[in-house]
């Protein structure tokens, strides 16, 4: 199992700020449709427990987990 400062870590070497994503949420245990920004930090790992990443028009951080970049062409 990746360690996660490894996901972190791989995320960073592949995705630098302002990539875009698409990214889900959840609000009451169900996921919301999936929305389209850009990321505005690096990955960093969260209180010791959760990789994630903050993004444009968002106040709180999105698990990597619930993260999809987009493909450039």
């Amino acid at each position: 199992m990746e360690s996660l400062q490894s996901t972190v870590d791989r995320f960073n070497a592949r995705y630098p700020v302002g990539t875009r994503i698409r990214y889900w949420k959840a609000a009451g245990g169900k996921h919301q449709p999936s929305r389209m920004t850009r990321t505005v930090t690096r990955a960093s790992v969260l209180s010791g427990h959760t990789p994630v990443v903050w993004v444009e028009g968002e106040t709180g951080c999105i698990s990597l987990t619930q993260v999809a970049p987009i493909r450039q062409l």
